[in-house]
């Protein structure tokens, strides 16, 4: 019994790790995504544009000196924090863990905004085909996230607990949350530009609104072979298992 027991813990960390090493990598594609939709300068995602207004306002000595993944990380934690106003003794400690997942979110986006520092969009066609990419890219993304049931980002979170209290469904919540960042966004850029500003809040973001749901959607039915990955847990213990055993052969003991 004690045998059994202590292989199960095995292969509940091993779950562990996989779980989240494919949910690194699907929060790293939706990162992709929001960073070319950036690129595109027909405007950004819905989740980045705050966090890219306040960033161009701070490059511009107009606020805060931090890049779009820093306010994308400062942003996050307030949504955390409104939950737990929201939530108050009904918020779940576990759900802290979002911080977590807040934060390497934020730090990929700045990743992977020096990794395509060299695509410039210079054409209208460019600044389409990169928006239709890093929609596409960001929908994949959040497809797989979804699937991985790991924590909850933060931008989902939030409308979560909102839905709790109000009893409103999160879809409409989500749209409500979605919209008023958005506003956000247009109002950030009229005190800090004094214009509304395309390339943060543009037609590339109605697009990604709806296209990246879309997406979401047709995708959903084709992603069993996603599960199948999630579930390889038991092949995958084999498979370190037997190479600590090769390695052991090829180095005998003494």
């Amino acid at each position: 019994m004690e045998i059994s027991t202590t292989l199960s813990r095995k292969e509940a960390v091993l779950s562990f790790v996989w779980q989240h090493a494919l949910l690194l990598v699907s929060i790293y594609l939706m990162t992709l995504g929001v960073v070319l939709c950036i690129k595109s300068d027909l405007g950004s995602s819905v989740i980045s544009s705050l966090p890219l207004s306040l960033s161009i306002a701070g490059a511009r000595g107009l606020a805060p000196a931090l890049t779009v993944g820093g306010y994308t990380i400062v942003m996050n934690f307030v949504l955390v924090g409104l939950q737990i106003a929201v939530l108050r003794s009904r918020f779940n400690p576990m759900q802290l863990s979002q911080l977590v997942i807040g934060f390497v979110f934020g730090w990929l986006i700045d990743i992977n905004m020096m990794l395509t520092d060299w695509l410039e969009c210079a054409t209208v066609i460019s600044r389409i085909a990169t928006q239709f990419a890093g929609c596409a890219v960001m929908g994949v993304g959040i497809a797989l996230e979804v699937r991985c049931g790991s924590v909850t980002m933060p931008g989902e979170g939030f409308p979560v607990a909102l839905s709790r209290v109000t009893g409103v469904a999160f879809p409409r919540v989500k749209i409500v949350v979605d919209t008023v960042l958005v506003v956000l966004a247009v109002v950030s850029s009229y005190l800090f530009f004094g214009r509304w500003a395309w390339n943060i809040v543009g037609p590339g973001t109605l697009f990604a609104m709806i296209f990246v749901g879309l997406e979401i959607k047709l995708l959903n039915p084709y992603l069993g072979w996603f599960d199948r990955l999630l579930s390889y847990r038991p092949g995958f213990r084999r498979y370190i298992v037997g190479l600590a055993r090769f390695i052991y052969r090829r180095n005998p003991r003494d």
